[in-house]
């Protein structure tokens, strides 16, 4: 058996121990992996350092190193996280009842864990743990298979974690991390139909896409975040500029950042101005439609098939629009499902704008940058899903659940 096949199984195995364990057990465990996380900050930041020392002379991007940077501040989000996790009801063993068919036997569905999740991801040790404690609190044994880039800090962050998991009695196999990230390994991951129930994929638009196009495991896809504000021509522009200044210049190599900003032709001479001023003194540079382009200081000029960029920089993509029908045209067109706001004071507007915009999160008068498990109330999330078998937008405990039916009956047979 080889390493990738016996971490499988061993998972699979793991995985059957928590259908016994109820709720206030799981949270027991959940509060002590909290704990653990803080009194080992510093140990958690050094093993980061290497991991970073590494990206220094590998010339990683600036985006993957944000994500892969760890502090104290990031390691109380983690914990954070968890306890968020921990007040939440556990969805596992709930029912509803669909009635009582004419022949007596009575119909439900009972949530159930998925079984086993492989989770593959690049610069991300934050998921370690938040996978970690999602997919144990919903009754799910975890595979990660972090990349390189992270590798010792998901080691360091997983060996707490398991560590917890021994003390409690529990097998360390519900949560494990391939050691060795070397590219066969994720190859062999998606053939372990067997084991693994569903394989999540976190990272840039080639990981989804070579992960999807090769996994014999059903995948859940996290393709690119290309996010958009649309200000619409009754929109209180203040409001909009701070959420465009929030979402574009707070935090930038993350999948709920703004990359599009979309201006109604009847407020574009006035929302314009204030934008290029803001966007100006955080050095972001643009690219605009030629309508928008001479309200910026050396603005690169989009061609229609140009705009669809998803930045992960310092960098954003300017349209003005006719109307609100070509504001939704836009969206259709180079979104990604994945965060759309509308900065607007007409309810009806606004409301339009929810029920026609495809996309995972709908937002009016708030920042692209809510989107998010932890902001959305979910805890930490598994990943943001943008296309729809079985979650859409941000997977917390419930979407780390399926169904199953229920039928009692009291003899009878069909005819």
């Amino acid at each position: 058996m080889s390493l990738i096949t016996e971490i499988s199984a061993s998972a699979a195995k793991a995985a059957q121990t928590l259908a016994v364990l109820d709720e206030s057990a799981k949270n027991a465990v959940l509060r002590d992996m909290a704990t653990a996380l803080r009194n080992n900050k510093d140990a958690i930041v050094e093993a980061n350092k290497f991991d970073l020392a590494e990206a220094e002379k590998n010339n990683l991007a600036a985006s993957m190193v944000d994500r892969l940077t760890l502090n104290d501040e990031r390691i109380e989000a983690m914990a954070e996280g968890i306890e968020t996790i921990i007040s939440l009801d556990d969805p596992v063993g709930t029912e509803r009842d669909l009635g009582t068919r004419p022949n007596g036997i009575k119909i439900s569905k009972m949530r159930v864990p998925l079984g086993v999740v492989c989770m593959i991801y690049e610069a991300r040790p934050n998921v370690t743990a938040d996978a970690g404690a999602l997919c144990f609190k919903s009754g799910n044994a975890v595979i990660l298979r972090g990349g390189k880039e992270a590798l010792k800090s998901s080691l360091a962050i997983a060996e707490l974690l398991q560590g917890v998991l021994k003390e409690h009695k529990l097998p360390e196999a519900l949560i494990s991390v391939i050691p060795d990230p070397d590219r066969s390994h994720m190859m062999e991951l998606m053939e372990q139909r067997d084991y693994i129930d569903v394989i999540i994929p976190r990272g840039g638009e080639g990981l989804i896409n070579f992960v999807t196009d090769n996994s014999k495991v059903p995948v859940i896809q996290h393709f690119k975040g290309v996010c958009h504000l649309y200000v619409d021509k009754e929109a209180d522009l203040d409001k909009a500029l701070d959420i465009l200044e929030n979402g574009k210049t707070q935090r930038t190599g993350v999948c709920n950042a703004l990359e599009g900003l979309i201006v109604h032709k009847d407020v574009a001479d006035t929302f314009l101005p204030m934008a290029a001023d803001m966007l100006g003194k955080h050095n972001v540079t643009i690219n605009a439609c030629g309508k928008s382009a001479s309200y910026f200081k050396n603005a690169h000029t989009l061609q229609e098939d140009e705009f669809g960029e998803e930045y992960l920089d310092l960098e954003i993509a300017v349209r003005t629009v006719d109307d609100f029908d070509a504001a939704l045209e836009h969206i259709h067109r180079f979104g990604s499902n994945h965060t759309e706001v509308i900065v607007t004071e007409n309810t009806d507007a606004a409301r339009k704008f929810q029920r026609a915009v495809d996309a995972s999160v709908v937002m009016v008068n708030a920042s692209s940058r809510f989107s998010d498990g932890s902001q959305l109330g979910l805890g930490a999330e598994i990943g943001i899903a943008t296309t729809k078998l079985h979650a859409y937008g941000p997977m917390g405990l419930e979407s780390l659940t399926t169904e199953k039916y229920l039928v009692a009956g009291t003899g009878q047979i069909r005819a």
